[in-house]
């Protein structure tokens, strides 16, 4: 169902991130070359490894995890898919392919701070590249104020995108956009970082019953302390 092998390219995510924990490893050993700064080896390794798992999510690991969760999903094959924050189109193109006559829609709002390289034109050519380029739609759109009817979709997907929301009343109200415009019955899955039991607790608060667990190594954002939770509810019919 799902092409395990992706051939479109997906960018960084988070690349100043990315920039800055590469700046402190180039800087620790710079230090350790020319001021003989032998006792920072110990910082360089963790930087390095650090690195190495923020550059493994980013460019497979989320693809894996992704993959596992969605083969797993009973689709009918004409569902209605909505991702918030769909950047160049990592997951969003995965979805399409689980629902070949249905529809996906993307939103985001194109922000290269987010995930290198972002704008709309990527993830349309992502799409071509993919091959799914007719069984999705684009949108430039705020996740706080979707502009969709009530139960709308499906299956509503999201991937370390609503923590990007400064303030936690925003990030409540992406919570309830996204719950608004899934259908009775329909499946909502949030994978994010440091925001989760908020959503949880916004969730838990509608009276439903919401699954949270980690998605494993492979989604740690340089290690276990940046691991990247999903949240999984089905809302009641």
């Amino acid at each position: 169902m799902i092409n395990a092998r992706r051939k479109a390219s997906y960018g960084i995510d988070a690349p100043y991130v990315l920039l800055l924990m590469t700046a402190g490893l180039l800087a620790c050993i710079g230090l350790m070359v020319f001021a003989h700064m032998s006792g920072l080896w110990i910082t360089a390794v963790v930087l390095a490894v650090v690195i190495a798992l923020y550059m493994h999510t980013t460019l497979r690991g989320k693809f894996v995890a992704w993959r596992s969760l969605l083969v797993t999903m009973p689709w009918r094959g004409d569902e209605q898919i909505l991702d918030l924050g769909c950047g160049r189109g990592a997951v969003l193109l995965m979805a399409a392919e689980c629902a070949p006559r249905g529809r996906t829609v993307g939103i985001d709002i194109w922000n290269s701070k987010d995930q290198s390289g972002n704008t709309m034109d990527v993830t349309v050519s992502n799409a071509v590249t993919e091959g799914v380029a007719d069984r999705i739609e684009l949108k430039t759109a705020d996740m706080r104020e979707l502009p969709f009817a009530d139960g709308s979709f499906d299956v509503v997907v999201s991937n370390v995108a609503i923590h990007n929301i400064g303030d936690a009343a925003g990030r409540d109200r992406a919570i309830d956009e996204a719950w608004r415009v899934l259908r009775p019955g329909g499946r909502l899955l949030i994978a994010d970082i440091s925001k989760s039991h908020q959503y949880c607790n916004r969730l838990a608060a509608l009276g439903v019953r919401v699954v949270r667990r980690s998605l494993g190594w492979r989604m740690w954002w340089g290690g276990p302390w940046m691991a990247t939770m999903l949240i999984d509810v089905q809302k009641p019919t």
